[in-house]
């Protein structure tokens, strides 16, 4: 006796699949595809059945909107019985979900649960980032992103984004050629070496990727489909994840010389051909040796930039410029010691020597003997300089040998003090009570990420200075009270700069990266910095109202593109800060036919 069974063709036709009883799994569904009755040997299609019944629309985390469906789209897509008969707004799924994730102990829990929304819901998403962004921030972004990382083979459940490896080289152009979406206006890249501060987390470091571009989206307002984050897999030194089953990567060591240089040019020319001249690409946690390289490299014929160098640079000029309403002076008046003579170290110290430049028309390398840096061999001076790479040549300055933060404390007797070293307690009481006694404000900055690496916590910065530090910190700290007064710490976080400018390139369709571009972004954070913020003691504003400032730095960006003769989107919008803002994503619940 044969068996009927009604379906869909891949073309949206109905067919009718006739199989004998043979065919059939313990006398019920019929296994169309052979999928049961295959040994592990045979090779199975991966068929998939369209059925028009809306099933699928609610697998679709660009469309789905959950218990959000009004009747009359239940009705028209063919809904019905697939869902509960609830209606739903989005503020109520958003407060469910809230509280949801308030209920978890671990932040790494709640990073999971996000990642979920992400993967199944991308409106509500991005609606519950946005409207609850200083609660959230550190859990999709540093620190938690930082652990996430770490354990990414653990946790991975569903692949996000592209991972290019070693594999593909020859056909980049083809893997690239994969992603589903033709519009991409922003790229993040990394190659997992120096994650955060945790150093080689290999192909892991896709974390990185997809946690800055989920931040363009909900903060810059670049819509989601034009994002595109990008691991390049040419292997780790960690021999912790060569040995654990459950890293995702390749298990060798890492390409370097001519094989590294030959793979990346390949993926740079291959992003060029498939996107265009316009596709804005952000190197991400590259090891200091190949970022400098590509930066350089690339800067004159992509438009290309790095967040660990440029991005952090503009985002702590920033907050110096806002500091000094606090403590006084012009940025030239100042004198700066850095911990840490890497990307983000070397890449701060010349955006404000530059900017010091400007404003003093003085040239550059007179301005660059305001700013001291001291690396793991100590102070870098001049009878250094043979031995130096070559980003730290223009730091190594005329004086003895120092070879300790404490001893170059007080001999360059600086007002501002910036850490980017990646080592964890390194201002120590002696180094923090040192500066504190001949600076009345001291400036202290312990940038390094995530938490556990920052150079001393907020408590510490307060206590040792008496409660005189005007401090920030790369991640976030917890208000802190001394002598019965309440110090709010700032977050010099590259999520206040990087989000705006990714919108002002994109919006003025900029073809080149220029550092007065990386000046105007920091020009225009400042200046969103209210009597409020100081009197907190903040050199930063609050994270709430980032969009707002994303929409200036935008708009100021643009300004600076344009005037450079940089920009390609004409004619110029008459107010480009409206513009910015007309062109932001919105994660609001659309409604369909």
């Amino acid at each position: 006796m044969e068996s009927t069974m009604k379906g869909i063709r891949g073309d949206g036709a109905p067919c009718v699949l006739d199989m004998d009883d043979a065919a059939t799994v313990g006398g019920g569904v019929e296994d169309t595809y052979g999928e049961d009755r295959a040994t592990e040997e045979q090779l199975v299609t991966p068929w998939t059945v369209t059925v028009a019944s809306g099933y699928n629309l609610l697998r679709d985390p660009r469309y789905n909107k959950g218990l959000a469906f009004t009747e009359k789209e239940r009705e028209t897509h063919y809904l019905r019985g697939l869902l509960p008969p609830t209606v739903i707004s989005q503020e109520l799924q958003e407060r469910k979900i809230m509280q949801n994730i308030r209920q978890y102990q671990l932040p790494l829990q709640r990073y999971m649960a996000m990642m979920d929304l992400q993967e199944g819901n991308e409106r509500l998403f991005y609606k519950l980032l946005i409207d609850n962004v200083e609660e959230l921030l550190p859990i999709v972004y540093t620190p938690t992103v930082g652990e996430a990382c770490q354990k990414y083979g653990s946790i991975f459940s569903r692949p996000q984004g592209l991972y290019i490896s070693l594999k593909e080289k020859g056909k980049i152009l083809e893997v690239l050629k994969n992603w589903p979406e033709r519009s991409i206006q922003v790229i993040v890249v990394t190659d997992g070496e120096r994650i955060l501060g945790l150093g080689d987390l290999g192909c892991q470091g896709m974390g990185i990727p997809v946690g800055k571009l989920s931040l363009y989206t909900a903060l810059g307002g670049v819509r989601p489909s034009s994002c595109l984050p990008i691991t390049l897999d040419v292997g780790t030194n960690n021999e912790q994840l060569l040995n654990d089953e459950f890293y995702i990567g390749l298990r060798q060591r890492r390409a370097t010389g001519q094989e590294y240089a030959d793979f990346l040019h390949e993926f740079m020319s291959a992003v060029k051909q498939n996107y265009g001249e316009k596709v804005l690409i952000q190197f991400e946690d590259f090891a200091n040796h190949n970022a400098f390289d590509l930066l350089a490299r690339y800067g004159t014929t992509h438009l290309v930039f790095n967040d660990d160098i440029q991005g952090t640079a503009s985002v702590v000029l920033a907050g110096l410029v806002a500091a000094l309403k606090l403590v006084g002076g012009t940025l030239a008046e100042h004198t700066y010691l850095f911990l840490g003579a890497g990307e983000a170290g070397t890449g701060i110290a010349e955006l404000i020597a530059l900017e010091m430049s400007r404003q003093t028309e003085t040239p550059i390398e007179e301005c660059r003997k305001k700013i001291w840096l001291v690396d793991s061999k100590g102070l870098i001076v001049s009878t250094r300089k043979e031995s130096l790479q070559h980003f730290k040549k223009p730091w190594a300055h005329e004086h003895e040998h120092v070879d300790n933060l404490l001893d170059a404390v007080n001999a360059i007797k600086p007002t501002v003090l910036i850490g980017t070293s990646g080592k964890g307690q390194t201002f120590t009481q002696e180094v923090v009570e040192a500066i504190s006694s001949f600076n009345e404000m001291p400036i202290i900055l312990a940038l390094s990420n995530p938490t556990s690496q920052a150079e001393c916590t907020a408590e510490q910065a307060y206590t040792w200075s008496k409660g005189r530090a005007v401090f920030a910190t790369g991640s976030p700290f917890d208000p802190v009270e001394y002598n019965g007064k309440i110090h709010v710490p700032g977050q010099a976080n590259n999520a206040y700069i990087f989000p705006g400018f990714g919108l002002g390139v994109v919006m003025s369709g900029a073809i080149r990266v220029h550092d007065d571009m990386l000046l105007a972004a920091s020009e225009a954070l400042a200046q969103q910095v209210t009597q409020e913020n100081f009197d907190k003691g903040l050199i930063y504003p609050p994270f709430s109202n980032i969009r707002k400032i994303s929409a200036h730095i935008a708009a100021n960006v643009a300004a600076k593109a344009y005037e450079l003769g940089l920009a390609s989107r004409r004619p110029r919008p008459k107010d480009l800060v409206k513009y910015a803002e007309s062109c932001m994503y919105s994660p609001i619940y659309r409604n369909y036919r």
